[in-house]
């Protein structure tokens, strides 16, 4: 009866995979961020290793059809399909639906956590810094990009096209990353902090922007340059307009929140706001994550931002590990394999790439004037980490089929790489730094 269940009927299942994906999630979140913290290293660092363990490198209980597994790839969907005795059109459904369901829970995940990242952020120091992280995200995003593209170009004679998007891969920074890594150690307020999370912001955009032109340039060899002044436009306007706009918002959402009289009366305005922010930042083609953050910096200002902060912490707890076990689950460490041939000329030029993506974002450090006493190579290292945007640049420039298999294996390893160093090496170059207490925190900070 099962194996001839009509698709309208495969619901419970797909709940039934999704309810055991989550349960595989945690488990590999909590264990592998509980040994993390017990060996002194950030818990964020032991996400994503559990993530790699039940991931396609390792036990393939968690795979994504965008990685190009399928469901007999899948140890989760095997069991399902044997203990419902489903055929496999039915287990390819569930597979696809189920993946996806976790998938869109992993993006709650990072914009709920920009949310609380801007939350715990101050707009007013972040204000104070605000020129510091300009120049640190466009020497982070200049540097490595023409570091690697001319590298790949003379040393290497990659063609100009796929050399520019590896480029563009390498001036990613992962916002969630670096930000959650900086919350654990408890240095999010710090003059640093403030300046590695602006940076990443400002980083994220012009990302966005690289990755327009390289994607124009790889459909039709030429760059779309109102889609590129679009963006930038678009960019500016929704960033400085939200923080502009927030200083008018704040007492509304405080008159509503305050005649609000069942449970979560501050809570769901907040996270109805965040959301919508959101929303109109994805519907401009900007990042989710920036309307989230930009959000929480909004709210931020608010008298009841301390209450809200705990609030949002358990949904926090819920879907950010979903996040950082997905990231960790697509990482393929076969790439590494030197015994496989078609690998040893990607190792050769990732072996490259992996040198400029360190460099290029640890100079930027260098770029900070006018604070002294700044550590400036915890700046470096905080922009260090591509996670899942460098993913990104990876998937959309192996579906134009700009890149051949050992460029984008070369890239894979840049991205996996630099996302598993970057936490150990910003918990090691801020050791010793005072961790400010929540009262030291509120205070301004010395210029």
């Amino acid at each position: 009866m099962l194996a001839t269940t009509p698709e309208s009927e495969y619901g419970s299942w797909v709940l039934a995979g999704v309810l055991l994906t989550l349960v595989v999630v945690y488990m590999a979140s909590k264990l592998g961020g509980e040994l993390s913290k017990r060996l002194n290293l950030p818990p964020v660092l032991g996400e994503l290793v559990g993530g790699v363990i039940v991931g396609v490198s390792a036990l393939h209980l968690l795979v994504f059809p965008e990685t190009g597994a399928t469901a007999i790839d899948s140890l989760l969907m095997t069991s399902l399909q044997q203990l419902g005795n489903l055929d496999a059109e039915a287990v390819s459904h569930i597979f696809a639906s189920q993946s996806e369901v976790i998938s869109v829970l992993a993006e709650l995940g990072v914009i709920v956590l920009l949310f609380e990242i801007g939350l715990e952020s101050d707009l007013r120091e972040l204000g104070k810094v605000g020129y510091q992280a300009a120049i640190v995200a466009v020497v982070g995003v200049a540097a490595p990009f023409l570091l690697g593209t001319v590298g790949l170009v003379m040393l290497f004679g990659v063609p100009v096209i796929p050399a520019v998007f590896a480029g563009a891969a390498l001036t990613a920074t992962s916002i969630g990353i670096t930000s959650k890594v900086l919350s654990e150690l408890g240095q999010l307020k710090s003059t640093e902090g403030q300046i590695i999370v602006g940076a990443a912001v400002i980083d994220d955009v012009l990302g966005i922007i690289v990755l327009a032109v390289v994607a124009s340039l790889a459909k039709t060899g030429e760059v779309d340059l109102l889609n590129v002044v679009y963006l930038i436009v678009s960019a500016s306007a929704f960033l400085l307009g939200s923080i502009f706009l927030g200083k008018f918002f704040n007492s509304s959402f405080a008159a509503i929140a305050a005649k609000l009289q069942t449970r979560g009366a501050l809570l769901i305005p907040a996270i109805t706001f965040a959301f919508v922010m959101a929303f109109l930042a994805n519907v401009i083609h900007l990042e989710a994550i920036l309307g989230a953050f930009a959000a929480g910096l909004v709210l931020d200002e608010t008298d009841q931002r301390k209450e809200l902060d705990q609030q949002v912490m358990p949904i926090a707890d819920l879907l950010v590990p979903i996040f950082f076990v997905t990231v960790g689950a697509k990482a393929d460490l076969g790439v590494l394999n030197p015994a496989v041939p078609e690998n040893r000329a990607g190792l050769i030029i990732a072996a490259f790439l992996i040198f400029i993506a360190i460099i290029g974002k640890v100079i930027t450090g260098w770029a900070v004037f006018g604070k002294p006493g700044i550590n400036r190579l915890a700046v470096g290292v905080g922009m260090i980490p591509r996670g899942e945007v460098g993913l990104v640049f990876a998937g959309i420039g192996s579906a134009s089929g700009v890149l051949d298999k050992p460029l984008e294996a070369a890239i894979i390893m840049m991205v996996i790489l630099t996302t598993f160093l970057a936490p150990p090496l910003l918990q090691l170059t801020l050791k010793g730094q005072a961790t400010p207490t929540v009262e030291e925190a509120a205070l301004p900070l010395a210029d």
